[in-house]
């Protein structure tokens, strides 16, 4: 009878330990295979490539491969844009900061009476600038058709220069009478006078170029 009492007490201990063992396969597996597809790929993966934690060379190795590998260009310094130069006051005049406009005081001029043009040029700069209003530097000049009837720039005595300083937005003004004679660069003594008929008036000034008033002579 102590013969089978001993087996029988151990018989039960086996099968508690069997019990037990049975359990913590059961929560392994249920832990192993909770995850989806790609957990177990890349368990999966993970298993069949040396683990970093395993082979410090190797993974020194792999990490420095992978940062000089293919190293991202780094961004160029983007430029700053630079600020404007600021003008100096007193500086000769820019074409492009000056205006220039020609008006005539009548359209039909009886016979005698001498045309009357009015010549004005405006600084639209920032600063007040210097221009040359001389008679060469600012050519007002009368045609008919393609006939050069009279200009300012002929028969200048002295250097024809004016330097006028023109502060931004206040005009230089000019008035100008025409005797009614033609002119030309040879200087005669007795210029012939100007046909009544119809003419043109403008005035240029380097590039510069005003619109043109027409006007008759009786």
């Amino acid at each position: 009878m102590r013969g089978d009492g001993g087996d029988i007490y151990w018989r039960r201990r086996m099968s508690v330990l069997v019990a037990v063992l049975v359990v913590v396969a059961v929560v392994a597996w249920a832990c192993s295979s909770g995850g989806d597809g790609p957990e177990r790929t890349s368990s999966a993966q993970s298993s069949a490539t040396p683990s970093p934690s395993t082979d410090p060379l190797l993974a020194g190795l792999r990490t420095l491969a992978m940062g000089t590998a293919s190293p991202s260009p780094s961004p160029s310094p983007s430029k700053s844009p630079k600020a404007p130069r600021t003008r100096r006051p007193g500086l000769p005049c820019t074409e492009k900061d000056l205006v220039l406009s020609l008006q005539g005081q009548g359209e039909i001029y009886a016979d005698g009476a001498h045309p009357t043009f009015l010549i004005t040029l405006v600084n639209t700069g920032p600063v007040m600038c210097t221009a040359d209003v001389g008679p060469r530097a600012m050519e007002i000049r009368i045609m008919s058709g393609e006939d050069r009837i009279w200009s300012t720039a002929d028969c200048v005595s002295g250097p024809g220069t004016d330097i006028e300083q023109l502060d931004r937005g206040v005009p230089y003004v000019r008035t100008l009478d025409w005797n009614r004679r033609r002119s030309s660069p040879d200087c005669r003594a007795e210029p012939p006078s100007a046909l009544p008929g119809t003419y043109v008036v403008g005035a240029r000034m380097g590039k510069l170029r005003s619109p043109k008033a027409v006007f008759h002579l009786r």
